[in-house]
């Protein structure tokens, strides 16, 4: 009855469309959760993510979510991630892909979850890394380790969003480090980010982490531009 209530004066809304949800729905509304773009990339065992980085970096396997449209529901959905606090969409997506992936026999040796870093000043400023629930709740469904120890960035970068393909490429050997190798030595990382466009910032990291003896990576995004 509390919840009702409250409901009442405090309506949730959907976190892509701003409508008001039902008892029944949570964070997204029926018709923008059926509007979604989804790929199915790890059902289809498909490579469309994995070629956005081929001859750059070894990934093994790759999936993303939803395909990343300018005005679409999921850059909605993202935008109130990084920028409104909504750190409930990580949760929703994490639990959603995880439930997927651990059906998948190309992501059951997973032995980690890494999620790419926010520099020490942005995450101050913002409060949160927008990938860290949603890597959470991806260790959770593979009953794997989260691990956010060994990754680091070191250089604090502007967004991504307006730069350049090459402007990207340009800076990505000097953002990122590495730091207790141990913890990752003979694993299987499952590096996590919520976008990926040029892969700039996923070779980045992925050349970071395969610095650790026997380390092999996938890679799962929210979504791909």
């Amino acid at each position: 009855m509390i919840n009702n209530l409250i409901n009442l004066f405090f309506p949730k809304a959907c976190l892509s469309c701003t409508i008001a949800l039902s008892d029944n729905e949570e964070y997204v509304c029926t018709n923008c959760r059926h509007d979604l773009p989804v790929t199915n990339f790890h059902f289809d065992d498909s490579d469309e993510v994995k070629k956005v980085l081929y001859g750059r970096v070894k990934i093994q396997n790759a999936t993303a979510m939803f395909r990343f449209q300018k005005k679409g529901i999921v850059q909605q959905l993202i935008h109130n991630l990084k920028y409104k606090g909504h750190q409930e969409v990580g949760d929703f997506l994490g639990a959603w892909l995880g439930e997927e992936l651990k059906s998948i026999n190309n992501y059951k040796s997973i032995d980690a979850v890494i999620p790419v870093p926010l520099h020490k000043k942005k995450l101050k400023k913002r409060g949160y890394n927008q990938v860290e629930r949603f890597g959470i709740q991806l260790a959770e469904r593979l009953d794997v380790e989260y691990i956010d120890s060994v990754l680091i960035k070191i250089t604090n970068t502007n967004s991504q969003v307006k730069k350049s393909r090459l402007a990207r490429w340009n800076e990505k050997d000097a953002i990122f480090s590495i730091q207790n190798l141990n913890q990752i030595k003979n694993k299987h990382i499952l590096l996590v980010d919520d976008l990926i466009t040029t892969g700039a910032t996923i070779e980045a990291c992925a050349n970071q982490l395969l610095k650790g003896a026997n380390v092999k990576i996938s890679l799962a995004t929210m979504a791909i531009a």
